[in-house]
């Protein structure tokens, strides 16, 4: 087993417990690592934003489920499944998604190493990582702890938070949210360390999906900030300005100050950069954010020039042009960008974080950034008074609009806004809920008299099927096998419980 190096007196963290990924236990260690507002990559970074006209920030995502589909029903990677079934649809690609996983691993090392300044932004499901793990895919994880925690490539790589088993946030039970975010945190240490996971300040949503109902998205916000997130990534449709309007062009290349505010008036808000719209891995695989941020300058912020910033997120495995065309695209910007200002000026590549922390440096406060906020908050709050909100007001403005506006809905909104997460899922969605309240009615009061029993096997087990059953492929491709898996996963958990 992989174990994490223990920072500070805190436990070292092996990866895997009873047989299981370690996703809980030690809540208050990692609480204790990520609440910091220290600076990650300002003291190390070359950059300097006056010298910058524009820039640009790339993320890879990448995912696969955990199935019972195992040769004895055992939960496996769907990677494997893939390996074990090359003749099955594409399944035949298993060995180049591999190598997708790792790759960065080989890229940023030879370009760093080769005089290049390059900026790569990672997102990896819980249930991957874990998956990996379980298939002894140590050459893909050893490439991703170079890459993590060599402190010579730190500056150029930043690891964006997650849901540990990629579930989509809006059909999320609220007390649920927190948990997946915890758990990939708890996962994530386990294998790279606790100081791989201080650097940890961005958040990318599974599926760019956004939640909108005001209970919802405050409980999302309050739970990224608690587990110590200082900005997300959002998709530019799934945000409007506080009149109801669409989002300025020019703010989508900006931070954006996303505020929510539930039920009962209360308000809170979180730095956002927004995913612009378009062809996600053709994009990135093209690397047209740089393009784009060649054609683009200054902006006014506050009352400050500074450069504006391209976020594009793809899938980084998912599809020919990034199993074939993304490193023919990545790799030569670099060159070209050394050989137009050595990297570090005119338009440069930048992570997130990186981004964010320059601005501060410059003087730039999150009051300074444009504020917005998810769809269709505007149409509620029309219709009840902020500061006499209740519960019972929001719902029924809720139920009014779904009956008389057909574009209304409190579904979220997300990059794949073609497909339901919800409709014709209820035989998913149902049982979910369930396993949700059964694991709550059975730990809630259990944890609160005695946090320990987060540490326990069988809290454990209940919690990774509480997430497995959330997981978002289990309603993507329609009924048959896969929400065929969900029902077995949530009779497992539910057996777990009754235990």
């Amino acid at each position: 087993m992989i174990a994490s190096v223990s920072s500070s007196n805190r436990p070292i963290l092996s990866d895997t417990r009873s047989g299981l990924p370690n996703i809980c236990g030690w809540e208050a260690d990692i609480s204790s690592v990520v609440q910091h507002n220290d600076p990650i990559f300002l003291p190390d970074t070359t950059i300097r934003l006056e010298d910058v006209t524009a820039a640009f920030a790339c993320a890879l995502h990448m995912h696969q489920p955990t199935i019972p589909a195992g040769a004895q029903g055992e939960l496996i990677c769907n990677l494997q499944h893939m390996f074990e079934h090359p003749h099955d649809g594409d399944n035949h690609n298993a060995g180049v998604f591999a190598w997708c996983y790792g790759r960065m691993g080989e890229f940023i090392p030879n370009l760093v190493n080769d005089g290049y300044n390059p900026r790569i932004m990672l997102d990896y499901s819980g249930n991957l990582l874990w998956g990996l793990r379980q298939m002894g895919r140590d050459d893909v994880l050893d490439h991703l702890k170079k890459i993590t925690c060599d402190r010579q490539y730190q500056p150029y790589v930043e690891w964006l938070g997650t849901m540990w088993s990629h579930a989509v946030v809006p059909s999320t039970p609220i007390p649920d949210i927190k948990l997946q975010i915890q758990a990939w945190q708890h996962y994530f240490a386990s294998l790279f360390g606790y100081d791989a996971l201080r650097r940890v300040k961005g958040f990318s949503p599974p599926e760019m999906h956004l939640p909108n109902h005001p209970d919802t998205l405050y409980e999302y916000i309050k739970a990224l900030k608690d587990c110590g997130y200082q900005w997300l990534m959002v998709q530019e449709h799934s945000v409007e300005r506080l009149d109801g309007s669409g989002v300025w062009h020019d703010d989508k290349y900006l931070p954006n100050r996303l505020v929510a505010r539930n039920s009962r008036g209360e308000t809170i808000s979180i730095t956002a950069l927004i995913k612009t719209q378009g062809s996600d891995t053709k994009l990135v695989a093209q690397m047209q954010p740089y393009h784009e941020a060649k054609g683009r300058g200054r902006q006014q912020l506050g009352d400050r020039s500074v450069p504006c910033c391209v976020t594009q997120i793809a899938d980084g495995e998912n599809g020919g042009v990034m199993m074939n065309e993304f490193p023919r695209g990545f790799n030569p910007v670099w060159s070209e960008l050394k050989d137009h200002g050595r990297g570090v000026e005119g338009v440069v590549g930048l992570n997130g974080t990186e981004y964010l922390e320059l601005l501060a440096a410059a003087g730039v406060t999150p009051e300074d950034y444009p504020v917005c906020q998810a769809v269709h908050q505007h149409k509620i709050w029309q219709r009840v008074d902020p500061d006499h909100a209740t519960s019972e007001a929001v719902e029924q403005a809720i139920q009014d609009l779904k009956s008389n506006d057909h574009q209304f809905t409190m579904d979220g909104a997300s990059w794949t806004n073609d497909l339901s997460w919800v409709q014709g899922y209820e035989n998913v969605l149902g049982p979910m809920n369930q396993l949700s309240a059964l694991f709550h009615q059975k730990y809630d009061r259990l944890v609160q008299d005695d946090p320990s029993i987060t540490r326990s096997a069988d809290y454990q087990e209940a919690l990774l099927y509480v997430m497995l059953v959330e997981t978002s492929c289990f309603r993507y491709w329609g009924q048959g096998t896969w929400t065929d898996y969900a029902r077995e996963l949530y009779s497992r958990g539910e057996a777990a419980l009754k235990r």
